[in-house]
């Protein structure tokens, strides 16, 4: 009996896994290998002219990261945009549920409206605000206008960047909106009924009951949102046509690690530079867990 179990035991085991088998491939041919081939790389000095070569260098590259005033500039870059893009668009996605989500009229239609920045293509998006910031460009256009001169938003390093940060709380609120749009509909009306009761005014209601039952949901589009501003590539690489520039004002790690990897074709250091942007993710996206208290608010 006892052996008929086992055999009945191991079939079961063995039909499993080959149930999961093809999930199991693709998670381990798309995901799994190229890690271990990324940490294959940082490892080594690789020659892609005449003939892929490896040599084992060790450490270097990412000790080579310490003396790379371009990396830390990409950090730096990096960094400035999550602090000013992320809680800008969370609060901002968390006004707009709220108020599509009251009983004001045409409010289906205010809702596809406002999220269609998101399902436009980004490369589409950064083109129409290119239009806007350029020297001829409607912003300009406005500011002639009122009587003022115009701008060179594009050329200052002061301002490119936050012309991208505009940009992406632009496309990426919207899609954050809709999630608080959803989590918005499990509060029990009777909780604003009684806060109504009470004499809690619209604000008041907004503060003391939306906001802390949103919380778990506002716990994932943080950690969303941080992990989409550190990999910003595309828009930078469009406005500033793969320099990050002017003068460096637009670098991030991401288009760095393109730069090093696609045109000086320096695959070793590329994968350091992407190990040193995966440890940043982890780094904040751990102190924002500490900050919020993420792991008790989704059990």
């Amino acid at each position: 009996m006892k052996r008929r179990w086992n055999r009945r035991k191991w079939r079961d085991v063995i039909s499993g896994y080959l149930f999961v088998s093809p999930s199991l491939l693709i998670l381990g041919a798309f995901f799994l290998l190229p890690i271990l081939y990324a940490v294959f790389l940082s490892l080594h000095k690789v020659e892609l002219l005449g003939g892929v070569s490896y040599k084992f260098i060790g450490l270097r590259n990412f000790a080579r990261i310490a003396d790379d005033d371009r990396a830390w500039i990409g950090l730096r870059n990096t960094v400035e945009y999550a602090i000013y893009v992320v809680p800008i668009q969370t609060i901002v996605a968390m006004l707009m549920a709220s108020v599509l989500n009251s009983k004001i009229k045409f409010r289906n239609f205010f809702r596809v409206v406002y999220f269609m920045p998101t399902i436009t293509s980004s490369a589409v998006l950064t083109l129409i605000f290119m239009w806007l910031y350029k020297s001829d460009g409607l912003l300009n256009d406005l500011l002639n206008l009122v009587g003022l001169d115009s701008y060179n938003w594009l050329g200052d390093p002061s301002v490119a960047l936050k012309g991208i940060m505009i940009m992406n709380i632009f496309s990426t609120a919207p899609q954050f909106m809709v999630i608080y749009l959803a989590a918005l509909q499990d509060i029990p009306d009777t909780l604003y009924e009684a806060a109504e009761l009470d004499g809690a005014g619209t604000w008041r209601r907004f503060i003391s009951i939306t906001v802390p039952m949103l919380k778990p949901v506002t716990f994932f589009v943080v950690t969303m949102g941080l992990i989409g501003t550190f990999q910003l590539f595309d828009q930078a690489y469009i406005i500033s046509n793969g320099s990050g520039g002017p003068d460096n004002s637009t670098l991030t790690l991401v288009l760095l690690i393109y730069q090093y990897a696609f045109k000086n074709l320096d695959m070793g250091y590329a994968s350091a530079l992407a190990f040193m942007l995966t440890c940043a993710i982890m780094v904040v996206t751990l102190i924002q867990r500490k900050l919020f208290g993420g792991e008790e608010k989704l059990n």
